[in-house]
């Protein structure tokens, strides 16, 4: 339930003081989207503006999944417009029925659960949330202009903050074209004036949609100035190999064990839908997982993940035992998809998700539909080939024996612990073997592809390994109950076994040093704020004496003339350029992730204590510092956005780029 429903504020109440029916708001139209847009969008931050531009382009990829549209084109201005286009069918524009004084368009536009996907006849499976996506994209937009090119006629209507702001025009005769152009500004007023498009996470929405539907061809277009090297100011996608294709760029030429994928598409009985996958083990890294329903992402997986998880390791087992390996019955789902690069996309009818944002599928029957389509393929893929099969399934147990051992060795250190007293330690804490905590050190790793790279680039004497999986919890807007049930945090605090707050004992702190290793991005940075807001509200005093630290991996490598060199970020960047490499031709590599990074590169530039540098976290011993302090944290960190929003106005002005680089 959200906090905005249940917050501290009392009712509002009439002019005589009384609670009575006079002080009942009624919110009509689109108002309550923009009184309480994070009951929609998930909140007001950069990842909620790019949710409205996903729901858009989701519209144009329903038209494609349904047959009705081949191409997409995708344009961002310098005005932070968003423009997507397609040759699918065009909204239709003739009076709705309910409300004849109106065009079906601008009821679409202008009204929350209004459109063609509550009834199987328009869109078998859609990504839209029935109706709600495109009419709360018109709400938080400051201006959405929609043409519509339907029967050999252009229709043309504009809309501001969820309001019509003139009537549907004719504007024009078209013999061939058809489709729906959306353009949109978002409201400054709901996302401020700092918060902006980012080219580069569109250009890789976009490149993703292109995977998830073969065939479909997209064009992305920005303004030139937004252009980098990362982003091209222009770029058509197709991929007739669909997640095939994706997976093998994003292997970048790894070494896997197998050289095919296990890769494959099924319809679902009885025109349920389908699913297709595509599925390979690196050797050297960890892997990652993607999941998609009707081509949306949802990143904290759900019943079509479970549905695979399930397929896989029953299958392996049962190759296990065809090859008469009876230790196979051990296994879990874990020991074979931790190692995988995965990517599962299915399209189902409704699909359920936890909640607007989509990021967890609900839908009971996915589970079932998906492992009884991957199931057989499965055991197909291990059988035609006993090599591949054999060679798969000894990569997987030498998994299962990793973990067996990890657990045995948990069980002697509950018992033999050097505090004399019982130690439970999490699953996914990789220990160092040192007992004693002078030297050690704990990487909290962001991801489980970094978590595998840093496992095998660390010193297995002095530093452990405890990846988490993307943002942890904001515990500045959280209470009590919830941080202690998240099971991100639960690892957290077993894994450094001091406690929390007024339980918490700096000397039973398990490593000398806890380092917060994340990406060397804004989502890392990100990561890395909610990772510091945790010690200094749960562990204050482990802050305060100085073992936290911030890893400081780089983001780019630098070749020239057979060497290397390794950048911080841009501006450290244009400092090698302009010295060490200066007059050189120089190749550049920037790293989208330490997962990214091999073994050995993690290992120099940000692991090893003879070659790395790192930051640490401390606080003030002065009392009204320390005050000062909390005051900051729980601005930018608590649950009032608007502290955060004011705090952005009144010192954006006055960064230079020095004072970022500092």
């Amino acid at each position: 339930m959200s906090d905005d429903l249940f917050g501290d504020e009392p009712p509002k109440q009439s002019k005589s003081g009384e609670y009575d029916a006079s002080a009942i708001e009624v919110l009509e139209g689109l108002e309550p989207v923009r009184k309480r847009p994070g009951m929609y969008i998930g909140g007001v931050d950069e990842r909620a503006l790019h949710h409205l531009a996903a729901e858009v382009i989701d519209n144009s990829m329903d038209e494609a999944v349904a047959g009705h549209a081949s191409r997409i084109e995708i344009t961002l201005d310098s005005e932070n417009r968003l423009t997507v286009t397609d040759n699918g069918r065009g909204i239709p524009v003739d009076p709705h029925p309910k409300f004849p004084e109106k065009s079906a368009m601008e009821v679409i536009m202008t009204t929350l659960h209004s459109g063609g996907k509550f009834t199987n006849d328009a869109y078998a499976t859609s990504g839209g949330l029935h109706g709600v996506g495109v009419s709360v994209v018109n709400a938080l937009s400051s201006e959405t202009i929609v043409e519509v090119a339907r029967n050999k006629t252009i229709y043309r209507q504009a809309f501001s903050q969820g309001n019509a702001t003139g009537k549907l025009e004719e504007v024009g005769s078209t013999p061939n074209r058809r489709g729906t152009t959306i353009s949109f500004i978002p409201d400054t007023e709901i996302f401020g004036e700092g918060n902006r498009f980012k080219p580069a996470r569109l250009f890789k929405l976009a490149r993703s949609k292109a995977y998830l539907y073969a065939g479909v061809e997209i064009r992305w277009k920005c303004d030139p100035e937004q252009a980098s090297d990362d982003v091209p100011a222009e770029a058509v996608f197709q991929f007739p190999g669909g997640l095939s294709d994706h997976l093998r760029e994003q292997l970048s030429g790894r070494e896997c064990v197998t050289t095919e994928f296990f890769s494959g598409n099924q319809d679902f009985p009885g025109d349920a839908g389908r699913v297709e996958w595509a599925i390979t083990w690196p050797i050297w890294t960890e892997g990652s997982y993607s999941w998609y329903c009707n081509t949306i992402p949802t990143p904290n997986g759900g019943t079509h993940e479970t549905g695979l998880r399930n397929a896989l390791v029953k299958g392996m087992r049962a190759f296990g035992e065809l090859v008469q390996l009876k230790k196979a019955s051990q296994l879990t789902a874990d020991d074979i998809i931790s190692g995988g690069e995965m990517m599962l996309s299915v399209f189902i009818r409704d699909p359920q998700f936890q909640s607007q944002t989509k990021d967890r599928l609900t839908s009971p029957e996915a589970a079932k539909l998906v492992e009884n389509a991957v199931r057989d393929h499965f055991d197909h893929f291990l059988t035609d080939n006993m090599d591949r099969g054999k060679a798969l399934l000894g990569f997987v147990m030498e998994r299962m024996e990793e973990r067996l051992k990890r657990k045995a060795e948990r069980e002697v250190k509950r018992k033999t612990a050097t505090s004399g007293r019982k130690v439970r330690l999490p699953g996914k804490l990789t220990d160092c073997s040192g007992n004693d905590p002078d030297g050690t050190e704990l990487f909290i790793v962001e991801g489980d592809s970094a978590g595998g790279s840093a496992k095998q680039a660390r010193n297995r004497k002095t530093q452990a390994i405890l990846p988490i999986r993307g943002k942890i919890l904001n515990v500045a807007s959280a209470n009590s109950a919830k941080i202690l049930a998240n099971s991100e945090i639960a690892d957290l605090i077993l894994a450094l076994g001091c406690g929390t707050r007024k339980d918490c004992d700096p000397d039973n702190l398990r490593y000398e040093r806890v380092i917060i290793m994340t990406d060397a991005d804004v989502d890392g940075a990100h990561i890395a704020t909610l990772l510091m807001t945790f010690f200094f509200q749960e562990m204050p005093e482990l802050v305060r004496r100085g073992h936290l630290y911030l890893a400081r991996p780089p983001l780019y490598r630098l070749t020239a003339g057979g060497k290397s060199l390794y950048a911080q970020d841009d501006h450290a960047r244009a400092e090698i350029e302009a010295g060490p490499f200066k007059g050189k031709k120089v190749e550049v590599s920037r790293f989208k992730g330490l997962g990214e990074m091999n073994p050995g590169q993690l290992k120099e530039t940000t692991m090893d204590p003879d070659t790395r540098s790192l930051y640490r976290v401390t606080l003030p011993q002065e009392y009204e510092h320390r005050a000062g302090v909390k005051d900051l944290v729980d601005r930018l960190m608590g649950k009032n956005p608007e502290h955060r929003f004011n705090f952005i106005q009144q010192n954006a002005a006055s960064l230079d780029e020095e004072a970022i680089d500092a």
